[in-house]
């Protein structure tokens, strides 16, 4: 099919082109040949006279041609797919499809255990694929990487509809055997200890470091690790203090010897969002995992069986 004369199969071979920035890498993400890619790839360039992709060292880069057409390629396709793929009706019992979630440990931990006895329980042949989460979030909802996003507020796009699934507090975690534990944690005693802080997404800040940055106050940061979840359990035989999710710290606390406090600071919830591509908002089995996610922070809160 052709558009202004152009083959609009290619576009699917630039959209491949630009996100991997690899011709034979390419190639595999759409299941040609790099041969027929590096066709492919020609004759996008005679058509845009332009090189879209140009080699720089061991790389290939996009010019700013492509940069600029990328986002919309991506767009035409996203919304092709949904428009093709989304069914008038999602019976759960009888579907088999994918569910593609970004999360990270913390969703992973405290909510997911409670999303997939309920989903096995309703739709036993879907596949939920639990992916980890990535700087700038957003970008694989566009990609098409993602179905949903489980994530803060303050890192949702404002492209894309959102709602909350949870409200979250913020705790601090110490060792039982800690000097700290026997006494009132006071925002002293907070800021003089070493604390354990959680860098996650390719070292991103978590969100309880930005919102000590954003009170003015800085933390003597010992240790660092890419997991909400590890925290607690690291604090155990030191004097340090790790500043936590209290779902998270209260699953801690039934196997590791540890004492959970109130923060010393004004710290805000963190309110979790779950957030999908616009284009999909009609998508009926997108509709369904949304409410199975709903209803599972009330089974997860009401302290339901898993």
């Amino acid at each position: 099919m052709r558009f202004n004369k152009l083959d609009l199969n290619l576009l699917v071979a630039l959209d491949a082109l630009l996100s991997e920035r690899s011709i034979s890498r390419a190639a595999e993400r759409v299941h040609l040949s790099q041969s027929a890619m590096s066709n492919a790839l020609a004759r996008l360039r005679e058509y845009f006279d332009d090189e879209l992709l140009v080699q720089v060292g061991r790389k290939m880069e996009p010019t700013p041609r492509a940069e600029g057409l990328a986002d919309a390629v991506r767009d035409v396709l996203v919304r092709v797919e949904a428009t093709i793929s989304t069914q008038p009706a999602f019976v759960p019992a009888e579907s088999t499809r994918a569910f593609r979630l970004l999360v990270s440990d913390y969703t992973l931990t405290t909510l997911m255990p409670h999303v997939l006895a309920r989903v096995y329980e309703a739709a036993p042949h879907i596949r939920i694929d639990l992916r980890p989460q990535v700087q700038h979030p957003e970008r694989a909802l566009e990609r098409a990487d993602a179905d949903l996003l489980i994530i803060p507020r303050e890192y949702c796009s404002a492209d894309h509809p959102a709602e909350t699934l949870l409200d979250e507090a913020f705790c601090c975690v110490l060792w039982e055997g800690s000097p700290l534990a026997d006494a009132p944690l006071t925002r002293e005693a907070y800021l003089d200890a070493g604390h354990i802080v959680v860098l996650p997404g390719q070292g991103q800040p978590a969100l309880e470091d930005w919102f000590v940055q954003r009170l003015g106050v800085a933390r003597r940061v010992e240790v660092t690790t890419y997991s909400f979840a590890a925290a607690s359990q690291l604090v155990v035989g030191t004097q340090r203090i790790a500043t936590v999710h209290r779902r998270l710290a209260k699953l801690a606390q039934r196997h590791e010897p540890i004492v959970i406090r109130d923060v010393p600071l004004h710290m805000p919830e963190m309110h979790q969002m779950v957030q999908w591509h616009k284009h999909r908002s009609a998508d009926a089995g997108l509709v369904w995992l949304r409410e199975q996610l709903r209803a599972a922070v009330g089974g997860m809160d009401g302290g339901g069986k898993i």
